[in-house]
């Protein structure tokens, strides 16, 4: 399809409240900054989200700006294969990538994964989130919520042993995940993995540091072993396989859905599980990230559940089963 009109660009900050407050090993934060990117093409418009990411020292304002330098570029027929190459993998990259896939998807009258040749995503189940407390809180907050299925427990170091026994208890029948966010050391690791398999735990996620998780490839893992922190595209894969079992996919460190969709490919190509994640965002950072679950082992997409408020018009939830979006949303 031919244009004689230029592709215009709007980006912009948007704050959404978390209801209560959302807390992991570096701390606690009541509300979702999110960038927002909107490309315009022949009075169509496609959107894309991203979360700024401070352990990679982003900014919500550094990114707006990241965004907005694209402006001229994108005015002058920069594409989405292009974009690849022309900013980094982060969250800046991220909400254009997903913008332009969207702009394309309308402008082709067909559906995001039709564009793209993917498997149209069905509904799955989806983690839901408890946030790092004491054994006691946390057990509380799990209370709640055990009758979901699938349960991804935040935990923080010293006294995880006790956190995950209270929350096993709390929740007998659902399947747990548990992400450390890094916080363990290479002095605790075995004692918490072995805590953590014997609560019947599946999968912890990202135990150690990146760049100091060397000591996972020396040790018998009881269980299986995600990284998050320590991959970020494709070219991070290859030296991570003898240390990791499972990779967490999140548009926001590839840089999109279009690297997002190749890392999957290489992931599974290698041997590692996929497991889609997210950060806390609204249903507009969600639906990209739909197109990965149909080969996901995890799917952990519950950002909006966590929210006070989520966009107009956005995912569908029944309970943790998360539906694929309508082209309203986005693609």
């Amino acid at each position: 399809m031919t244009s004689s009109k230029l592709p215009t660009l709007i980006a912009r900050i948007e704050r959404f409240p978390i209801a209560g407050s959302f807390t992991i090993s570096r701390g606690a934060k009541t509300e979702a900054v999110t960038v927002v990117a909107e490309i315009g093409l022949d009075g169509l418009t496609g959107r894309g989200e991203c979360v700024p990411y401070p352990r990679y020292r982003e900014t919500p304002e550094a990114t707006l700006a990241a965004i907005q330098a694209m402006q001229e570029h994108i005015a002058r027929g920069l594409d989405r294969e292009a974009l690849q190459t022309a900013m980094p993998p982060g969250a800046a990259r991220n909400a254009l990538d997903c913008a332009f896939v969207d702009l394309e998807a309308k402008r082709a009258g067909k559906r995001a994964w039709n564009l793209l040749g993917r498997p149209a995503p069905h509904p799955c189940t989806t983690a839901y989130t408890i946030s790092l407390g004491t054994p006691e809180a946390m057990a509380a907050a799990t209370a709640r919520v055990a009758h979901r299925p699938l349960l991804k427990i935040k935990l923080g170091g010293a006294g995880d042993g006790a956190r995950i026994r209270a929350v096993r208890k709390a929740a007998p029948e659902s399947e747990l995940i548990v992400d450390a966010n890094e916080a363990w050391t290479a002095a605790n690791l075995e004692p918490n993995l072995a805590a953590c398999a014997e609560a019947g735990v599946t999968l912890v996620e990202q135990p150690l540091p990146a760049g100091q998780d060397e000591v996972l490839a020396r040790i018998r893992r009881p269980l299986a072993v995600c990284a998050d922190e320590s991959v970020h595209d494709r070219k991070s894969l290859e030296h991570l396989r003898e240390r990791y079992d499972a990779v967490n996919i999140k548009l926001d460190k590839t840089g999109g859905l279009t690297e997002a969709l190749a890392m999957a490919d290489a992931a599974q190509a290698l041997g590692f599980q996929i497991m889609v994640g997210c950060m806390v965002a609204t249903s507009l950072s969600m639906a990209p990230a739909m197109l990965l679950t149909p080969r996901a082992r995890f799917v952990d997409l519950d950002g909006p559940l966590l929210l006070a408020r989520d966009r107009d018009n956005g995912l569908r939830y029944d309970g943790s089963l998360v539906f694929p979006p309508e082209a309203s949303l986005w693609g």
